[in-house]
């Protein structure tokens, strides 16, 4: 889950970690009253949406005077923002963050996320900050420093001091450093979040503070930090992806034609391959879970038929816990429930297998059974080219 720029600052600074004197508004007239509040411009108005490059964009505007700051804000709110990293449609700016401008001498780069292979906390940083790191790992990947820290022993000191070195940072800013990256490190951890991303770190006047901030919390912890679970934002997210997610489904939306619907996250990411093998394309990620039921499989199916570029669905369960012909009851209920008009192909597997075929194919709906993923993938490009589009 990701939190807006302001949240995640709000969050900074719950931890002690200098941030700039902001504040949200929501319209014009609160942006103007914020600024006003806050006095001594130059301001930044700047558009809070879920994706990077806001800048290149024109969602981060400079202002003079407060009626500037109310006419940026006019400009952006209840428009849609378009960056390198969004879709085309772009997303909904329902908030602004009006921020004081402050002295910026250098710009660094700083992060920690979650090195999942050493299953380490990684700290990546750079003096090449303000801009993509990927940039950055490119062109002059001498100029990143890594640290990887053990979850036992924690941050160290002398990690933190190879960072100061490795940002070239003045005495007075790495003893700034020294309690900043702790206070870093003890939120990523305390919190469970999946990323924390400063760029820029900036440098003014001797002291360190975060300029930007981007917060992504792990989804499986929210249970344990219901205040940060209150704090997401759902018009940020695919519709199609928040609805998957009020029905404990694991919905992702892709660009091809053929729909998934697989019951464990590997069986869903081998049938997308095997359907790519096939010379197709997958229109979604879609795991309804090992304790699937005709509830959920219906919901599926509902949210896979309101994608209008589905031509034909590919379902490939595992039955173990769930029995196979209990599925196919739930999935002969689950199409006709919710209207679905493209060729599905079935492929089950487990326990009472054979009852489950025999169940779908006397159905006298249009259900293709597959005996094998393979069978399945290549049936499933077969009828969607067959239908073509709808």
């Amino acid at each position: 889950m990701n939190l807006h720029e302001f949240q995640a600052k709000a969050l900074l600074a719950s931890y002690s970690v200098p941030v700039p004197d902001g504040r949200p508004a929501t319209s014009p007239a609160e942006a103007k009253s914020r600024a006003e509040e806050m006095g001594g411009g130059p301001w930044m108005v700047k558009a809070q949406v879920h994706a990077g490059g806001r800048g290149k964009a024109g969602g981060i505007r400079k202002a003079e005077s407060a009626h500037e700051v109310f006419e940026a804000a006019s400009e952006m709110l209840g428009q849609r923002l378009v960056t390198a990293q969004t879709t085309a449609d772009g997303q909904p700016i329902n908030t602004v963050l009006v921020e004081r401008v402050g002295t910026v001498e250098r710009e660094l780069y700083l992060s920690l996320l979650v090195d999942r292979g050493r299953a380490q906390v990684a700290l990546v940083a750079s003096a090449a900050g303000g801009m993509d790191i990927e940039e950055v790992a490119t062109r002059d990947p001498e100029r990143i420093v890594t640290e990887l820290v053990d979850p036992a022993a924690g941050l160290q000191a002398y990690q933190v001091r190879r960072v100061g070195f490795g940002l070239e940072l003045a005495e007075s800013e790495r003893r700034e450093l020294a309690t900043l990256l702790p206070a870093l490190y003890r939120m990523f951890t305390e919190r469970d979040l999946s990323l924390l991303e400063l760029n820029p770190l900036v440098t003014g006047g001797g002291r360190l503070f975060a300029l930007d901030a981007k917060v992504s919390v792990d989804d499986n912890a929210l249970f344990r930090h219901p205040d940060l679970a209150g704090l997401r934002d759902a018009s940020q997210d695919n519709e199609k992806e928040t609805r998957a997610r009020d029905f404990d489904l694991s919905y992702i939306a892709l660009d091809g034609n053929i729909a998934c619907m697989v019951n464990g996250a590997g069986l869903a990411m081998g049938t997308m391959d095997i359907i790519k093998l096939h010379g197709g394309e997958p229109a979604n990620f879609l795991d309804v879970g090992g304790g699937t039921d005709a509830a959920k499989v219906a919901e599926a199916f509902k949210l896979i038929v309101s994608d209008p570029k589905v031509e034909a669905i590919l379902v490939n369960i595992f039955g173990g816990i769930v029995r196979c012909d209990l599925i196919a009851e739930g999935i002969i209920r689950a199409v006709g429930e919710a209207g679905v008009s493209v060729p599905v192909i079935v492929r089950l597997e487990g326990t009472n297998v054979d009852r489950g075929r025999e169940l779908l194919e006397r159905s006298g709906m249009s259900i293709i059974s597959a005996q094998s993923l393979s069978d399945a993938a290549a049936k499933a490009v077969a009828a969607a080219a067959e239908a073509g589009p709808r």
